[in-house]
């Protein structure tokens, strides 16, 4: 038998693939990215350099200069899961 996983997300997110980066403050230079699916409220991030050293929060540029505030709410060793604030 399957096991069921419990959706909670707000809203549903869409797959893409688009080009991003991470700035962690002004100074530091930003960590490209790839962002894997998108919503309303968040996104799923693939870091090829590796997600260590990322801070909880962090602000997230898009293609085309959209800037989104994040906080990080899971990580694995390639992959950030992040809650737009």
């Amino acid at each position: 038998m399957e096991a069921q996983v419990e959706e909670r997300r707000r809203s549903g997110r869409f797959r893409v693939l688009k080009t991003g980066r991470i700035a962690t403050s002004d100074k530091a230079p930003k960590i490209e990215c790839a962002v894997r699916n998108i919503s309303d409220a968040g996104a799923c991030l693939q870091v090829h350099s590796g997600t260590f050293g990322i801070p909880r929060e962090f602000e997230l540029h898009l293609e085309g200069g959209q800037l989104k505030p994040c906080r990080v709410i899971w990580r694995t060793e390639n992959r950030l899961g992040v809650s737009f604030v």
